[in-house]
């Protein structure tokens, strides 16, 4: 029988790779985690850990606005770009040391290097040259920015890896990009007081949330002051002798800026990762090709999180690494269950969303109903802000099952984690009918529309 160092050998130390380190290390296992940059991974370092404290700071602008209608005199005010960057990089600092203490206290060994392939078993420690041998070995080393290398003038542009260490706000800043991380970056930067355009060559920004969420915060954004461009995308960025920059359109408009930021999707960490030495296979796009219980075509090399390209998001890593657990330490094969996933985009306003949306389910089910409601939520009437809030249900009218909900407005994101509660219980439209409202909120509509706003039928729309 082999010997070797350790019995789980993980590489990346990302909110996934943490979390199957520290379960295998309780079981007592022998587990060791590499990390080249820092412990928390794209999240906690780079992603929506820093982002979503920049989105709490960019919502002051209107919270202040919005005091004088509640009698409040709010006095003269200023943000200072350096003071926000400080303070949310002491904060990563805390969580960073969080990670790295809950590691070292369920018993792996922290390992800070790059680590690579050397073959099917064995891993290099490229500071050291030292190779190290495990029985299992998981990669979780995340994924990255997309650069654009096709674009002339890429090199110029930012990343969302290099917004978070601005050292001056933009004051006019193009970003390129309609997914949620392109979204979120513009509605921040907004609220901050600078001058957003967003550049998006689809049709209308967050492809693949529900239409009518898409074209409502469109239309709430552009209200605010964003210009947002659609059909339209980056021809070159040249960059001007004062080192600001021109973005040429493919429309041959050129847009002055201080800075351009691509946020043109991520691709997966494996570039000189070695996995041809130990017969990993990748997909076109770079991403490690795994089953469904996370294995690779080695048997005993497994990957989770952003490198797979599945399901992009930090619960989505950590229910991987739970679920690697129990299929290779407890002997209790366990697939990742990516059904009705809550996913929530800090815009201004919100967007909180699970389930199918509107068009998927209509190709999926023969009929069903859908409740929509648009409206001003109380806290609007008397700031005198012309905010308006969109709540949809969508039920498969065989059953009755809520198959979708989906919010934009005031805390759509909190909205969207006990929702994804009820639906994926399965709950019906009818139990959400019986349930009593909270009232005065927003959220009571959710329980209030009784009746459906259409019927969709075969795919074609009718009056309810």
């Amino acid at each position: 029988m082999a010997s070797y160092d350790y019995d789980l050998f993980v590489i990346g130390g990302g909110s996934g790779g943490v979390r199957a380190a520290r379960r295998a290390s309780m079981l007592g296992k022998r587990v060791a985690i590499a990390e080249e940059y820092r412990y928390g991974g794209t999240c906690v370092i780079r992603g929506c850990v820093p982002k979503k404290l920049m989105v709490y700071a960019s919502q002051f602008s209107e919270a202040f606005e919005d005091a004088a209608g509640f009698g409040w005199s709010v006095g003269p005010r200023e943000f200072h770009w350096d003071k926000l960057i400080a303070a949310k990089d002491h904060e990563i600092d805390r969580l960073e040391k969080v990670y790295r203490a809950n590691i070292e206290k369920a018993g792996a060994e922290i390992l800070n290097d790059r680590a690579t392939f050397e073959g099917p078993h064995e891993i290099r420690l490229e500071n050291t040259g030292k190779i190290v041998t495990a029985e299992t070995i998981l990669i979780a080393t995340g994924g990255r920015p997309n650069q654009h290398a096709a674009l002339p003038g890429a090199e110029h542009c930012l990343t969302s890896n290099e917004v978070f260490h601005l050292t001056r706000q933009p004051r006019k800043l193009v970003i390129l990009g309609g997914g949620y991380i392109a979204v979120e970056f513009a509605n921040i930067f907004l609220g901050l007081g600078s001058d957003v355009t967003l550049v998006y060559r689809g049709q209308e920004i967050l492809q693949g949330f529900d239409d009518d969420l898409r074209h409502e915060l469109h239309q709430a954004m552009a209200k605010k002051g964003m210009s947002v461009r659609c059909k339209e995308t980056f021809k070159e960025v040249r960059q001007k002798a004062d080192g600001r920059f021109e973005v040429h359109l493919d429309s041959g408009e050129v847009l002055d800026a201080d800075e351009a930021l691509l946020a043109i999707g991520r691709q997966a960490n494996t570039v000189n990762l070695g996995c041809e030495k130990a017969g990993v296979e990748l997909d076109s796009r770079g991403a490690v090709v795994v089953d469904d219980y996370s294995r690779s075509n080695v048997p005993h090399i497994f990957a989770i999180g952003d490198v797979t390209h599945r399901v992009q998001l930090t619960p989505v890593a950590i229910h991987e690494a739970m679920c690697l657990v129990e299929t290779v330490f407890k002997n209790n094969p366990t697939k990742p269950d990516y059904d009705t996933i809550p996913t929530a985009v800090f815009s201004q306003p919100e967007i909180g969303t699970v389930g199918l949306t509107e068009a998927k389910a209509a190709q999926t089910y023969d009929e069903i109903a859908v409740y929509l409601a648009k409206f001003k939520p109380m806290k609007n009437t008397l700031s005198g802000r012309d905010d308006r809030m969109m709540m949809k249900i969508i039920a498969e009218t065989g059953t009755d099952k809520v198959v979708g909900v989906h919010i934009l407005g005031p805390d759509a994101g909190e909205l969207s984690q006990v929702l994804g509660i009820a639906v994926k219980a399965g709950l019906t439209k009818a139990q959400f009918d019986a349930t009593m409202a909270v009232h005065p909120t927003a959220a009571e509509e959710l329980v209030t529309m009784y009746e459906p706003s259409y019927i969709i039928r075969a795919g074609e729309r009718i009056a309810a």
